[in-house]
């Protein structure tokens, strides 16, 4: 049983309440697009009813947006600014295409620099990088930071990644299963330690 945490603003850094993890690349940086830097990035799925995590993460977001004193923002007010948080029910089938973001938020997040990955193990954080405890999925408490940007032609306000605290094993997301859940309906035949197998069926 996963514990619920509520969720602490400290500034323009948030570290949230319990959210799903998906399309998972926190172990090694990937580029998204040919000829991009490599990043390492994560999907935070949160559900519509954690109104502390999402009060929070607005919270943040406004303070980034006073931090920067219209420095990056100049000529945007604040209500404007499009919000990288977005609503899963309204881009998605969530219905029978993504079930698993029915009734949510999600927020896709980034760093250049390798987020720590930790678990907790009788009441200590201990780090991991095993795929089999980091993956899509996973129900975690992650750290992000919001900042003002202004690149080229677009400006406005994102969250980074900091670090993610792993809390439970869900389901593989985006097709994967786990062997368990693979094998653990097969029926064998009970088969005498001295028969041989045709060779023909092998």
């Amino acid at each position: 049983m996963i514990k619920k945490s509520k969720p602490k603003v400290n500034g323009t850094k948030v570290i949230t309440g319990v959210v799903r993890l998906s399309y998972v690349n926190l172990l090694e940086a990937k580029a998204i697009n040919e000829g991009d830097d490599p990043k390492y990035s994560v999907q935070l799925i949160i559900p519509k009813s954690d109104k502390e995590t999402l009060a929070a993460l607005k919270k943040a977001r406004k303070a980034a947006y006073d931090a920067d004193g219209g420095s990056k923002l100049k000529g945007l007010k604040f209500e404007k600014i499009h919000d990288t948080l977005r609503d899963a029910d309204e881009e998605f089938d969530t219905e029978s295409e993504k079930p698993e973001l029915k009734n949510c938020y999600f927020l896709n997040v980034s760093s250049k620099g390798k987020p720590g990955i930790v678990k907790r193990e009788d009441g200590m954080n201990v780090k991991t990088d095993d795929p089999e405890e980091v993956y899509s999925g996973v129900y975690a408490i992650v750290s992000l930071n919001y900042y003002a940007f202004n690149v080229g032609k677009n400006k406005g306000i994102t969250a980074g990644l900091n670090n993610v605290m792993v809390l439970g094993y869900g389901d593989y997301l985006g097709g994967r299963a786990s062997a368990d859940a693979d094998f653990d309906d097969i029926d064998f035949d009970e088969v005498d330690d001295e028969e041989e197998y045709d060779e023909d069926l092998l």
